[in-house]
């Protein structure tokens, strides 16, 4: 099977992603016959499971470099993808080629009969990761869930580490007590024995995430946490704590306050992995190396311009405090967003801190559950905003770096189906521009 054909299967099952359709009668049952037909290839290998509203990436990331840097051949399984599909399963931090993307997928493809079942395209892609993981005979797999935790297909894994990193309004109506029925979702990754690294702090959830069959939980702000972090050249500079000590100033080449968080999340996992301290050398190594795509991403230079794929209301608030405390400009803030369904524009404008802005413009995400960019800036002309609409993310994108001087900031934010594209749109000079430098901080 080649990688035209591969993707041609993959399309005709259903994508849940792409609908956000609700599943009747969850189950594992669907992603166990196929696994099993595989052969079981998630049984392979020791796993990382991360689950949470937000972080959950950049977690993955952080972990996958201090396993790297200790030594070990890692396999990373993430979703959705920024530009493309092979982005979302990597050996080594390195997407899997066309190739071998093909021919995964392919032994997916060849088995599906004989499971019995029709998986959906998530599934398809997940047994390809575990097929794949299992091929290249990786050490480890730092597994990301696609949503919430019980039900997803990712937890076939019999994973020893089991790691939340936040509860917050995501893929919810917000209606009835919906942060312990989301967390109680989470919280169905962690497996009988495992060691549990809770990165959520809400006291008013302490019962219910410490009801699970752990072997031991690691609590954020009591048995690990950044007890440090400072804004520093292109970075943050974090001092991090766990059960087994203290490193502190280690640079962390990401920016947002948050990030020392998911840092001290990653170190927590990595070393109840390993269930032992890792040498400062291999954390200090393996945090420098870390990059993440899209999560306030500096890209480009006179303009500035920022990607920033900032879904949901958390993730909202903390593009907005990023922007506050680590950059001073001379011109404007630009803005171009877009949203998906389910999310307020308003609410979302808000918290963007939009007001700011000199100029937004409005699009609409490459989504079917996109909102219109008419109703995005709809919602910014009502808050008092210059706001423009069009469809197209590229045009878009163009129509604010048009209008922008050398001193503007353009951010591109909202949904991961804007700010992939407009990575894109950008080409070369994402690698060319100034991600490697640093903005002028207060």
């Amino acid at each position: 099977m080649n990688l035209y054909a591969a993707l041609a299967y993959l399309d005709e099952h259903t994508n849940l992603e792409a609908t956000a359709g609700r599943a009747e009668g969850l189950s594992l049952d669907r992603m166990r016959n196929l696994s099993h037909a595989l052969g079981d290839p998630h049984l392979a290998f020791p796993v990382i499971h991360i689950t949470g509203t937000n972080g959950k990436g950049s977690v993955a990331r952080m972990c996958t470099e201090l396993l790297k840097a200790s030594g070990l051949s890692v396999g990373t399984y993430t979703s959705p993808h920024l530009e493309v599909i092979n982005e979302r399963i990597a050996w080594d931090g390195e997407p899997i080629s066309d190739e071998d993307l093909a021919a995964s997928i392919g032994a997916v493809a060849a088995v599906e009969e004989l499971s019995g079942v029709t998986p959906s395209y998530f599934e398809i892609l997940t047994a390809a990761a575990f097929s794949h993981f299992a091929d290249v005979a990786v050490d480890v797999a730092v597994v990301e869930v696609g949503m919430l935790g019980r039900w997803d297909a990712t937890n076939v894994v019999d994973a020893s580490v089991a790691v939340l990193t936040n509860v917050g309004r995501d893929h919810t109506d917000g209606q009835g007590d919906w942060r312990r029925a989301i967390a109680d979702e989470k919280v169905g990754i962690v497996k009988p024995g495992a060691t549990f690294v809770c990165g959520e702090s809400d006291p008013e959830l302490r019962d219910l995430l410490a009801g699970t069959e752990a072997g031991v939980t690691w609590w954020r702000g009591d048995d690990f946490d950044a007890d440090q972090s400072m804004v520093a050249l292109g970075g943050r500079a974090v001092s991090l704590r766990t059960p087994t000590g203290t490193i502190d100033d280690v640079f962390v080449p990401l920016h947002g306050d948050h990030q020392a968080d998911n840092a001290a999340i990653a170190l927590a996992a990595v070393e109840a992995f390993f269930d032992r301290r890792l040498d400062d050398e291999v954390v200090e190594e393996g945090f420098a190396s870390v990059k993440v795509p899209g999560r306030f991403e500096v890209v480009m230079r006179e303009p500035t311009v920022v990607l920033d794929a900032a879904h949901n209301l958390d993730g909202a608030l903390a593009c907005a405090a990023t922007l506050r405390e680590e950059f001073t400009l001379a011109g404007s803030i630009l803005m171009v967003v877009g949203f998906l369904d389910g999310r307020d524009p308003a609410e979302m404008l808000e918290a963007l801190d939009a007001s700011d802005a000199g100029l937004l413009v409005a699009c609409t995400p490459v989504s079917p559950r996109a909102v219109p960019a008419p109703a995005v800036a709809a919602a910014a002309e009502q808050m008092g905003l210059g706001a423009e609409s069009i469809s197209s993310v590229e045009d878009a994108l163009q129509r604010a770096l048009a209008v922008a001087s050398a001193d503007d900031l353009v951010l591109v934010t909202g949904s991961l189906y804007v700010v992939g594209p407009a990575r894109a749109a950008l080409g070369d000079l994402v690698e060319v521009g100034a991600a490697d430098e640093a903005p002028d901080y207060d």
